[in-house]
């Protein structure tokens, strides 16, 4: 039986950036796959009525996570640049993620995006941009873009977050294993572990 996670995600979450980078490495030493599953923060945000980011609402949340973030980037040696817009609009690669979840390149896809806002503090939101990502990924980017703007590419990712709701998916980086839930990038390690035995080890060393 093939052992599996979900890796739930947002383009805009900052936490996210370290969790993606890393995940389908360690998934696969540990022979668990990785599924792939963006959906949209905003909309969990509005289940609560906040009208914007928890970091907005709470400065020193917000504060705390940048200097969090250069942190964890440096522990982790993945190049980080604080984005000078934040947060940025991800919700076209997000809807090329919804719809090509399961395409071998989808990996690469995700990855060079977070690379792009926060190693590289460029604009996701823009389509050139996207499209250049594509590119390099051996893709036609205007068939991509086309099919993730059509009405049935929007429908999707729209389905797709109400699953994340569904199951109770409050935050980002989220992973479940089954009915198990993990969050955050500091529970990664643990939710492939589990993945990959059932259950956790018998001691957790906490890095």
């Amino acid at each position: 039986m093939e052992k599996t996670l979900d890796f739930w995600f947002e383009y805009a979450s900052p936490y996210s950036y370290p969790a993606a980078m890393r995940v389908e490495q360690l998934a696969a030493q540990a022979g668990v796959k990785v599924r792939w599953r963006v959906f949209l923060l905003g909309a969990v945000f509005q289940q609560y009525g906040w009208k914007t980011t928890p970091n907005e609402l709470f400065p020193a949340k917000g504060n705390y996570m940048w200097q969090d973030m250069q942190r964890i980037c440096a522990a982790l040696n993945l190049p980080y640049q604080k984005p000078s817009t934040f947060p940025r609009n991800g919700m076209l690669a997000a809807r090329i993620s919804a719809n090509h979840a399961e395409s071998p390149w989808i990996g690469e896809f995700v990855r060079s995006v977070y690379e792009a806002n926060f190693a590289e503090d460029q604009d996701i939101g823009s389509s050139e941009l996207i499209a250049q990502i594509l590119e390099k990924l051996g893709q036609d980017s205007a068939q991509v873009i086309a099919e993730a703007n059509s009405d049935d590419g929007k429908q999707k990712l729209k389905q797709q977050t109400q699953q994340a709701l569904q199951q109770d998916v409050f935050g980002a980086p989220f992973i479940m294993v089954g009915n198990e839930p993990f969050w955050g990038n500091d529970r990664l390690e643990q939710a492939i572990y589990f993945a990959a035995h059932g259950k956790l080890p018998a001691t957790i060393t906490l890095a």
